[in-house]
């Protein structure tokens, strides 16, 4: 049996398959890998690839990540606000462009209050309720997460970084925990949340090593989605002179991640395309199934400044959808107008 279909069949890697494959440089042997993952989710979703509308609420963060533009420290980031009237503008404008999930996304800004937040999200699902909410602000408390689930919100990501205490301490500042991380996601899944977790692959003091534990994170954890992305170094941070993470690296992990958790949603990342020219559609070549165009409005999609470069910022919404939709098309998918949910055993 080969190592692909060792992995499949196990739904599992071991550290040594993880180094072979990640060393291998033999295009037949990468070709079957990628083909096996895409078979993969051909198999429980079609070829149908699912829209998630990015609603980047605030630029303003109240953590100092290492690797983030947005962190606190940087002066150098331009900081804005979205009105609960604008969000439900880029709502609006979503549904009609066939978007059937809102992705509302920030830093940890202070302002964005369970007060604040909660008439929002029952606003938004009173308005559209043929659609998914999903949430994207960071670590709150459990009664917080709470509020905003009964608010009407269904999912929630937050990406775990790595599953490595130590490396954890080497990318965010010492206020913040790898426990408190691990207890935020914990908590999301108990209360009932589709939760999202994910890494940045190539970050600073990244190992193999550390990426079989978040493998092996993931394999436990099974979260609903997955979501990385190469590493791609911000602008007025530490990490800003560091080397950016690799696309190939990238897609052979998309891959894995698609063999030892099948019914995963794992989107082609926007880091993806960022990095390489074609990185969304060898990402759904590679196993993955989901695109999140922006929705922002036009004016502040520049000043979301995560990392440096980051792609489709002078779009309009209706620009990037149908510039996805014929990137999709490519691949032999189609983008549909669906709430994309995970599909359970």
């Amino acid at each position: 049996m080969s190592v692909i279909d060792d992995i499949s069949s196990q739904r599992d890697i071991s550290l040594e398959q993880l180094r072979f494959i990640l060393a291998n440089k033999d295009e037949a042997f990468l070709k079957a890998l990628f083909d096996a993952a895409r078979q993969q989710c051909l198999d429980v979703y079609g070829n149908r690839v699912f829209m998630r509308g990015l609603i980047e609420l605030s630029s303003y963060c109240r953590n100092d990540c290492l690797y983030c533009g947005l962190r606190r420290s940087n002066e150098a980031a331009t900081r804005y606000r979205l009105t609960p009237e604008q969000i439900m503008q880029c709502c609006e404008q979503g549904h009609k462009l066939g978007f059937r999930t809102f992705v509302l996304q920030g830093g940890e800004d202070g302002w964005f209050t369970d007060e604040r937040l909660v008439p929002l999200i029952a606003d938004i699902r009173r308005s559209f309720p043929d659609c998914a909410i999903t949430l994207s602000l960071g670590e709150r408390s459990k009664e917080s997460y709470q509020r905003l689930f009964d608010a009407g919100a269904n999912r929630y990501l937050l990406r775990h970084e790595t599953a490595t205490p130590e490396h954890y301490s080497l990318l965010h500042p010492a206020e913040m925990s790898f426990t408190n991380r691990m207890e935020c996601l914990n908590n999301l899944k108990a209360i009932g949340y589709q939760v999202g977790c994910g890494f940045m692959v190539g970050s600073p003091h990244q190992t193999v090593d550390m990426l079989h534990r978040d493998l092996q994170f993931i394999r436990s954890f099974q979260p609903q989605m997955v979501g990385i992305g190469p590493f791609i170094p911000a602008s007025g941070t530490p990490f800003a002179s560091q080397k950016a993470g690799s696309a190939d690296v990238t897609l052979r992990l998309l891959s894995i991640i698609r063999l030892i958790h099948s019914r995963v949603l794992l989107p082609a990342t926007t880091a993806l395309g960022t990095i390489l020219p074609n990185g969304r559609e060898m990402g759904i070549l590679a196993g993955a199934n989901v695109v999140m165009p922006n929705l922002s409005p036009k004016e502040h999609r520049k000043d979301y400044n995560i990392y440096d470069n980051k792609i489709c910022t002078g779009d309009e919404a209706a620009e990037c959808r149908a510039c996805l939709d014929g990137r999709i098309r490519s691949t032999g998918s189609q983008l549909v107008v669906d709430r994309g949910d995970y599909r359970s055993e």
